[in-house]
């Protein structure tokens, strides 16, 4: 009996161990996956054909017809689309905005696109954060640990800057909110306070829209946004975005002439 090895009873557990930790390795990455699987369904199928001025022009008489027969429904659709889209990173946010506010008027479609687009932006918020999150925190450092450490610490200040006046894409800031390990509550509160003004401003352009399509189907070509969007509105969006970042500048520069 003595001459028998004893057993090593710690090789299963840690193959076990090793099969666990690569499962939840590839789970951390589905929600991601999933995202980009629909991204690509919806191109698949040509939503984007769909989701454009030239098909409210085209479309807008039966739309409205349908939404004043059946409001409620519409409005959960709609609201539904919304979510979907911003979720999928799918980019018409701008269009579906003015549809919303073609279909319900500047009120109510403002309202449905803020909710929309802030659930929708959780969501994708989400989604990368369980795939990436913590990745520039342990990643990097110097002037780009610098920037997402000051990014983390005022964080709805940046957001709500960024929000306001839409520089980058509205997916762009979505994902990179994730990265830089912001919370959840703070990105939900920037997100939809910040894009309030934005929202009703272009579904007031929505609701207004019907003599811009006829005028460019007159003349033989298909509406864009350029044609709604001025440039004091444009103006506008960047003055909002300066106000709402000067307590965070001046934050930054009590805290450096603290430090000297």
């Amino acid at each position: 009996m003595t001459g028998i090895p004893p057993l090593n009873t710690d090789e299963r557990p840690t193959d076990d161990g090793e099969a666990e930790g690569r499962k939840s390795g590839l789970l951390r990455y589905a929600p991601v996956l999933l995202v980009l699987a629909g991204l690509g369904l919806g191109y698949a199928f040509g939503l984007q054909d769909y989701l454009s001025l030239g098909f409210l022009a085209e479309q807008r008489q039966v739309l409205r017809a349908y939404v004043d027969a059946n409001l409620l429904w519409s409005a959960l659709l709609f609201f539904c689309a919304y979510i979907l889209a911003v979720a999928f990173s799918f980019p018409a946010a701008s269009v579906l905005t003015i549809f919303g506010g073609f279909l319900f008027g500047w009120m109510i479609g403002g309202a449905l696109v803020a909710v929309g687009a802030t659930i929708g932006a959780s969501i994708l918020f989400l989604a990368t954060r369980s795939a990436f999150g913590g990745f520039l925190r342990h990643r990097v450092d110097g002037a780009l640990k610098t920037l997402a450490d000051g990014f983390r610490e005022n964080a709805f200040g940046y957001l709500f800057a960024i929000r306001l006046a839409p520089v980058f894409p509205f997916f762009v800031v979505n994902i990179a909110a994730a990265l830089f390990d912001i919370s959840l509550g703070r990105f939900v509160a920037a997100t939809f306070f910040g894009i309030l003004p934005g929202t009703f401003a272009y579904a007031y352009l929505g609701q207004g829209v019907d003599s811009v399509l006829v005028a460019a189907q007159e003349s033989g070509r298909e509406a864009q946004i350029s044609d709604l969007v001025t440039r004091e509105i444009t103006l506008a969006f960047f003055a909002l975005a300066f106000v709402a970042l000067i307590p965070t500048i001046l934050r930054q520069v009590r805290k450096r002439g603290a430090l000297k």
